[in-house]
């Protein structure tokens, strides 16, 4: 768009035309960060030019229609129903996925009493590592897998094995030689509350089991797709060498472009969120093309929230300490696009992901409801 009619000079039909070509274009993800951002930033405007216009047709309908007495008899909204126009309250409503995530972190819990059972210093560390996290990760792999009709036993044994990984990752990072923190989800790290040594040892152990895991009879036919998948995700060419890069960064001469960063998130965090939400595709032995657009996005607006949270969030509510990537002079999200368009980036990421679960039609409200608690979490 070389020469742009101002918004507020539009009509309805002009500002839907160009809103529907605006939505086009960020869905088909081809577009780059900073073209992506102007074109979300200006879909907003049109949005909002839409929205206002369909607010005064329906006060002068309402104006219009009255009964004997003068009252005004109350009609329906003229977006009711429109796929471009959300209400406020869907758009932002996520108890279906809060009432999910409640019942995955129940049903993993006591997956891994059994699975981990053991009254040993190194099984207690592990199941330690594993409770009290959100369990993003296995509530994606359970709630794919539901939406492909897998057995959730199977199902079960998927979702401990990604948290498994996850939570060996935070154990390492948390390590005086890496991150050296004392604080993970509002409790000693691991290596605090006991040692390093047992920190090593119990993310050894929660690596390793979660390929144990998978390797049951209970995930079925596709297990060795699931184990292959999930290596590669964690391994040399994704989570690990995006903390290798992570590393790098900090003692590098320059900072991080933002291409750089997203690769680099895209290793570290985003691998593993592609693996959880796309493995109930692949434990079923089907397509996962829709579920891994869904992740892509998803996984990116994660890591931009969490950069939002490191600069707005509250220590207490996260479980960690805060701030630390602006005290090291880390290049982040945030520190490249500023923190309205970051938070732009998250929101239209959102919408990239609710969009790509299109084929899955209402099944998919949940992961919807998913991507929008992502952005607006406060831990």
């Amino acid at each position: 768009m070389t020469t742009e009619t101002p918004v507020n000079q539009m009509s309805f039909e002009q500002a839907m035309r160009e809103l529907e070509t605006v939505v086009d274009q960020l869905e088909r993800g081809d577009v780059a960060l900073d073209a992506s951002i102007a074109l979300y930033e200006r879909g907003a405007l049109l949005k909002k030019r839409c929205e206002d216009e369909l607010q005064r047709a329906e006060e002068k309908v309402a104006a219009i229609k009255l009964d004997g007495t003068g009252a005004a008899i109350g009609t329906q909204p003229l977006d009711a129903g429109c796929p471009h126009m959300p209400s406020t309250n869907m758009a932002t409503d996520t108890s279906q996925f809060t009432a999910a995530l409640q019942a995955a972190q129940a049903k993993i819990t006591a997956h891994a009493g059994v699975r981990l059972a053991g009254d040993d210093r190194l099984h207690t560390a592990m199941r330690y590592a594993i409770v009290g996290g959100k369990m993003l990760r296995g509530f994606l792999v359970l709630e794919s897998a539901r939406l492909h009709g897998f057995d959730e036993q199977g199902a079960l044994d998927a979702a401990l094995a990604i948290e498994c990984v996850h939570a060996y990752s935070l154990v390492h990072d948390d390590l005086p030689c890496m991150d050296d923190d004392d604080l993970r989800r509002g409790q000693p790290t691991l290596h605090r509350k006991w040692d390093e040594a047992t920190a090593v040892l119990a993310g050894d152990g929660l690596q390793t089991v979660a390929f144990e895991l998978l390797a049951r009879s209970e995930v079925g036919p596709h297990a060795i797709t699931l184990v292959s998948t999930l290596a590669q995700a964690a391994g040399k060419d994704g989570m690990v060498s995006g903390q290798m890069l992570d590393i790098a960064a900090e003692g590098a001469a320059e900072p991080l472009t933002l291409d750089m960063i997203s690769a680099l998130q895209e290793r570290k965090t985003g691998r593993l969120i592609e693996w959880s939400a796309t493995s109930g595709a692949l434990l079923a032995g089907d397509s996962p093309e829709a579920l891994q657009a869904y992740s892509r996005a998803l996984g990116l607006a994660f890591q931009i929230a969490d950069d939002i949270l490191d600069v707005e969030g509250d220590d207490a509510k996260v479980g960690k300490a805060l701030r630390k990537d602006a005290k090291a002079g880390k290049a982040t999200f945030v520190s490249l696009l500023g923190l309205d368009q970051a938070k732009a980036q998250a929101k239209a990421l959102c919408n990239q992901a609710c969009d790509a679960l299109a084929p899955y039609g209402d099944h998919a409200e949940t992961l919807k409801q998913a991507a929008r608690f992502v952005i607006s979490r406060e831990n």
